[in-house]
């Protein structure tokens, strides 16, 4: 038997979604392999550039559906970002027409080849999905991107077809208007299908604690803002105590009963399910199968079994390292809900401490960064890029500029051109580059977005590297050094890669360190986060996972990290300045 209610009577588009690693992924496969057991025809996609669907399914998937084995009636997708924005591109310079000269064209290719295109690219696949293009399937169940990535691509059928009504002139970051024109009646056909109640359910994934719930109830108003209220809540990862006398399951269960407890009204009366914490890695179909079974209870493990230590440095010889350095720029990436804010945090209190100033900044959506701080320090300063924010001063600058010289009609043609929804991505941008520039005079650490918004960020970079190098003539004199090559130079910047001691973390950080080092940035070092290595626990659930997190340990310091750290699981959350410290 099911435990989700959405499979009751399923939808035709099924949409996972919620913060970063609270088990999205693993539910929208358990989900779409359970309708293909019912004798129901499901594609399953991902539209996360860090998907890792095929880890999960055991099966190589591209960008068309891919039968997977074992699972009658089960097909996989993963919208591949660059793929899409090749075509996307392909489709627009076949609008321009055959009087358009080459270096017009390639003015056109030189436009689309920002992140902001890819993105939009891959949106377009999106909504053919929701607009048809993928008949002959009862079921489509969508494992989407994090939190932020994904109501971006969810508020992009409203921001685009404002931007279209009316809007015949010019040309958006997009290339010519007509490229984005063609697509109006399939943007306005999907948000048809995304606000249609008997068409579409939105399943939010959240984990039984504070951080996780308050992400949950930002991301069901904002929906609940897009007309996207047809919303069910699952929380994920519910743990019991076997032993109620062993402190460690105990703290747990408590910890996990006050945030239920304390949940949001708003969120707390959408229909609720809720998933055990399992003693097994979700990996493969068996585990897949398991984790919506009736019966997932792991197998008692002997409480008498001797546990080996762990011999790796903490996060405080982290710090020490990166203080040596006097200056310079600390990124901490990785998947989201591998407790990057809170690392990226205890990292800058622990230079503040050491006498160093610090400005602790935030790439990441839900900006959290402020509320683990929690408090002033001597030399801390704590803010954020704000898109809004960022987007209004950069709109302001080009107006002032470019504008300047321009009368009132070509004003309005630049302002127009200026609202579309590719500006922010430009204004992120942007501020990106002032604050690694400023790193060359203090520690900066930045707590970026979940891996597929920060990879989105780094093309930026990366393209606006290429553009300047491109433009700058053989003869000039002097060097001209991009954001890019800052990242890329190892005395000025130190990629600090987050993951917790589970295959599936493990797996998607190695991939993202792939990604930094094609772009020429070497991570300086890993950190494990919320280890339960070294906390004497009993409890036959958590030793079974705790025998899971050693091999996870074991593969980050035999092959996968150049420096390894590790940061155990603690009973209570290090929210603050005062147990920021303790950390480091």
């Amino acid at each position: 038997m099911l435990h989700l209610r959405a499979l009751n009577a399923p939808t035709s588009f099924l949409f996972f979604t919620g913060k970063g690693g609270v088990g999205k992924t693993s539910l929208a496969c358990a989900t779409a392999v359970g309708l293909a057991d019912r004798g129901l025809r499901v594609l399953l996609v991902s539209t996360d550039p860090a998907s890792n669907l095929d880890e999960m399914l055991e099966v190589t998937l591209t960008d068309r559906p891919t039968p997977v084995p074992n699972v009658t009636g089960l097909s996989a997708m993963n919208i591949d970002p660059e793929a899409a924005a090749e075509s996307y591109r392909a489709r627009v310079l076949e609008q321009l027409g055959p009087d358009v000269t080459a270096g017009e064209r390639l003015t056109v290719r030189e436009q689309l080849s920002g992140a902001c295109t890819t993105e939009i690219a891959a949106f377009d696949e999106f909504v053919g999905l929701l607009d048809g293009d993928m008949g002959g399937f009862d079921h489509i169940v969508f494992d989407t991107a994090p939190t932020g990535h994904t109501l971006r691509l969810l508020s992009l059928p409203k921001a685009w077809t404002g931007f279209l009504k009316d809007n015949d002139r010019g040309a958006s970051c997009l290339g010519p208007h007509s490229g984005l024109k063609m697509q109006e009646d399939r943007f306005r056909n999907a948000l048809q299908a995304l606000g249609d109640f008997k068409r579409t359910t939105i399943i939010l994934v959240t984990r039984p604690d504070h951080g996780a719930i308050r992400e949950a109830d930002r991301t069901s108003g904002e929906l609940d803002a897009l007309d996207l209220s047809n919303q069910l809540l699952v929380v994920n990862g519910r743990f019991h105590a076997t032993d109620p006398t062993d402190a460690v399951a105990a703290a747990l269960e408590r910890d996990q009963n006050e945030a239920l407890a304390a949940m949001p009204a708003t969120l707390a009366r959408l229909p609720r399910d809720e998933i055990p914490l399992l003693g097994f890695d979700i990996v493969g179909l068996t585990a897949l199968r398991a984790v919506l079974a009736s019966s997932n209870l792991p197998p008692v493990v002997s409480a008498e079994r001797s546990a080996e230590p762990v011999d790796l440095p903490g996060l405080d010889r982290l710090v020490d390292d990166i203080a040596r350095g006097k200056r310079g720029l600390i990124m901490v990436m990785g998947k989201g809900g591998v407790g990057k804010t809170t690392i990226a945090a205890a990292v800058a209190v622990g230079l503040a401490k050491r006498g160093h100033a610090v400005h602790l900044s935030t790439t990441d959506p839900a900006a959290q960064v402020a509320f683990v701080v929690d408090g002033v320090m001597p030399g801390l300063t704590v803010d954020r890029i704000d898109p809004r924010v960022e987007t209004e001063r950069y709109v302001t600058k080009i107006l002032a500029s470019r504008g300047r010289d321009l009368d009132e009609q070509g004003k309005a043609l630049l302002l127009e051109d200026l609202v579309s929804p590719c500006t922010e991505e430009v204004a992120v941008f942007h501020a990106f580059s002032h604050v690694v520039a400023e790193a060359r005079s203090a520690f900066v650490v930045l707590d970026t977005a979940p891996t597929g918004h920060t990879l989105l960020l780094l093309d930026a970079t990366g393209a606006y590297h290429r553009q300047m190098t491109s433009q700058l003539a053989p003869t000039a004199s002097g060097r001209i050094v991009t954001p890019l090559m800052r990242l890329q130079d190892p005395a000025h910047t130190k990629v600090i890669l987050v993951t917790l001691p589970e295959t599936t973390p493990v797996s998607e950080a190695a991939s993202l360190q792939e990604d930094l080092r094609r772009a020429n940035i070497e991570p300086y070092g890993w950190l494990i986060n919320k280890s339960l290595s070294v906390s004497g626990t009993r409890d036959p659930l958590l030793r079974l996972r705790l025998d899971k997190e050693r091999t996870q340990i074991t593969r980050v310091q035999n092959g996968l990290a150049k420096r390894a750290f590790i940061l155990g699981w603690r009973r209570k959350p290090p929210v603050g300045v005062g147990e920021l410290l303790t950390l480091s």
